[in-house]
Order: structure tokens, then C-alpha cells, then sequence
């Protein structure tokens, strides 16, 4: 059986969850916590980053018919650790920074065990996640202050 066909729900949910914040922090967060490592790891690319293009699909009301809604820009990367664990990272973007993706596929690659999982989500993923939440914030803050309650007047006895 191979690593992958032996991986419990939690741990692939894990996994989704720092993928998802890595993408979603800038690159100079990125490169930040790669130097903040004791010993920055040498990895070697597996697939080279490059960037493309992928379809958006959507539904009508989240729950229609799927449709293509349009393409958008990725960048992607594949790299493997060297040393003793040689684990393997995958990193996807949206937008052309190449090395953005290769940055959130080293620190995949480095959360591949408990010890480096723990240390990735104290170093990079919990504060990309407080930072994700405090701009949701400032934006429905935003959005409340110029909300406009509609309401209608009911006349009397005419």
C-alpha cells in the first residue's frame, strides 16, 4: 500500500485545509517563514513551475446546472525534499508568480509529518489564517456601514 491509500479522512482534511491557506498567502509571507527556518531545506523540482490556464465551473444559485464560467491563470509546481524523509509537495496559485507556487509546494512537502505539520501551522498557516479572517472582517465591516435597510409605510384608513 502506498503513503497515500493509507491516510485517514483527517489527515487528507488537514492537508486540504494547508493547501488552501498556502495559496492564499502572498509571497512575501512566503518568503518570510522560509527564512524564518532554522535550516532551510534543499529541494529539487520534480515539474518544473509553470503557468496555464484552468476552466472555472460554476452553478446557477450553487445548486443549478454546472456551466463554464470562464478561465483563469495558474501557476503550479512539484518538488521534493533531499535528505532522509524526501517528502513531496505539490503547490498550485492562482495568478503568473511562479515562485509563489514553488514556495507553497516546499512547505506542503515539509508538512508531511506531524512534527513539520505542527511547526508549519505555528510558523506560517495559523497566522495566514488570522490574517485571511481579520480582512473578511474589515470587508463586512465595510459593507455594513453602508447598508441600507429598506422597509415600507403602511398608511391608515383611507
Amino acid at each position: 500500500m502506498t503513503a497515500q491509500a493509507t491516510q485517514t479522512d483527517p489527515e487528507i482534511g488537514a492537508r486540504q485545509r494547508r493547501l488552501r491557506l498556502l495559496a492564499r498567502a502572498d509571497r512575501a509571507t512566503l518568503e518570510a517563514a522560509l527564512a524564518a527556518l532554522p535550516a532551510p531545506p534543499e529541494w529539487r523540482r520534480l515539474k518544473q513551475p509553470e503557468t496555464g490556464l484552468t476552466m472555472v465551473r460554476a452553478r446557477a444559485g450553487g445548486v443549478g446546472q454546472r456551466f463554464n464560467l470562464g478561465e483563469m491563470t495558474v501557476s503550479r509546481c512539484v518538488v521534493a525534499l533531499e535528505g532522509a524523509g524526501q517528502s513531496m509537495g505539490v503547490g498550485y496559485v492562482q495568478g503568473r508568480d511562479c515562485r509563489r507556487a514553488e514556495l507553497v509546494a516546499v512547505f506542503d512537502a515539509l508538512s508531511q509529518d506531524a512534527a513539520g505539520a505542527e511547526r508549519i501551522e505555528r510558523l506560517l498557516i495559523a497566522p495566514v489564517e488570522r490574517k485571511l479572517a481579520d480582512e473578511r472582517r474589515t470587508r463586512a465591516a465595510k459593507v455594513a456601514a453602508t447598508r441600507v435597510d429598506f422597509f415600507t409605510l403602511v398608511r391608515g384608513g383611507d
